[in-house]
């Protein structure tokens, strides 16, 4: 974070006592909705305090004029109604997968793209390409504002077998996370499993799925070493890369002054350091968490990816650029990134 300094983040939680509450909520407040489990500041799945620092330090700026309401493990609304709520102005803001959103809006899918990113820095790099400017912009074509870029790789929990190369996947029921994953789970002989992350634990206790393809903090906040034999990490490298942002409803921003968008504008982009940092060391401590209970832990290498990316290329980058022209286009412009 350049601007937000230490103290002055301290400062603000000190004059609010809403972040220490799982949820919190006040009368005309901004409502920020998201899947994961609630927290405080300073513990918890960190998508939920990046919510809460940025609440706090928004409020800050606009000396009290803005304030939110914070609703972790889908307890406003369903997971997947976030992104169209947004749209339709029924909801404020939400941290969600982008690529949840594909069925009503096929471009979306490519921030779930298999292969298509391989590191935080190409992935973070899009924020300033051509591709970064043309995605934004399609979200605000479709009324959704992008407040903060958000990256996380992705590992495998499995109740079987490491899943490492794309030959492990075969005769197993694994969710992939997107239309674009399935297609290549499919192609190496898995049987696709279509549930938000929220809903991986259930599936896999009761034998509903046999692996599943998440963001290693997802595979931390919902305790998936409790149903997992094996864990394949994202840390080093990973051909699956989830787009999570903070996302803001265009007709809630464009109802505020300018000095408003201002200053939702500049925390959210403070914040992305947070978010890269939290979830690099998210890809760490899951190997940790997974070891400690017993899992067998692999972790990913460049022949493993490459393989992936191969069978990407000719199912799900193909079944993606033939949907429509916006979506050839922005899978050449994220190509120029590789």
């Amino acid at each position: 974070m350049s601007q937000m300094t230490r103290r002055s983040l301290v400062a603000a939680l000190a004059t609010s006592p809403l972040w220490l509450q799982t949820a919190w909520a006040q009368t005309g407040a901004l409502k920020i909705s998201h899947q994961f489990p609630g927290g405080t500041l300073a513990e918890g799945d960190f998508r939920d305090r990046l919510t809460r620092m940025f609440a706090a330090e928004v409020e800050k700026r606009t000396k009290g004029t803005l304030k939110f309401s914070i609703y972790p493990g889908s307890s406003l609304m369903k997971t997947n109604a976030q992104f169209s709520a947004m749209r339709k102005g029924a909801l404020d803001l939400s941290l969600v997968p982008l690529s949840y959103a594909g069925g009503e809006v096929p471009e979306v899918n490519i921030g779930l793209m298999p292969g298509l990113v391989t590191s935080y820095e190409q992935g973070y790099g899009w924020k300033n390409k051509e591709i970064g400017k043309a995605l934004t912009q399609l979200l605000w074509e479709k009324g959704v504002v992008l407040v903060s870029w958000i990256w996380q790789a992705g590992g495998v929990a499995s109740r079987v077998k490491p899943v490492v190369d794309p030959e492990d996947a075969k005769g197993m029921k694994i969710r992939g996370g997107s239309r674009e994953m399935d297609l290549i789970l499919k192609a190496a002989g898995a049987a696709v499993v279509s549930l938000p992350s929220n809903e991986i634990y259930a599936a896999m206790q009761t034998g509903a799925m046999d692996a599943a393809l998440t963001s290693s903090t997802s595979l931390i906040s919902f305790r998936l070493e409790e149903v997992s034999k094996a864990l394949t990490t994202g840390r080093g490298t990973a051909y699956w890369f989830m787009f999570e942002p903070l996302m803001m409803s265009r007709a809630a921003y464009e109802r505020l002054p300018k000095e408003q968008q201002a200053a939702i504008m500049a925390v959210g982009a403070e914040l992305e350091a947070f978010a890269k940092s939290a979830a690099q060391a998210d890809d760490t401590q899951v190997a940790a968490v997974y070891q400690k209970a017993g899992a067998r832990v692999v972790d990913l290498n460049a022949a493993s990816v490459r393989k992936w990316q191969a069978i990407a290329r000719t199912t799900a980058w193909k079944d993606y650029g033939e949907r429509n022209d916006n979506c050839a286009r922005l899978l050449a412009l994220a190509e120029k990134t590789l």
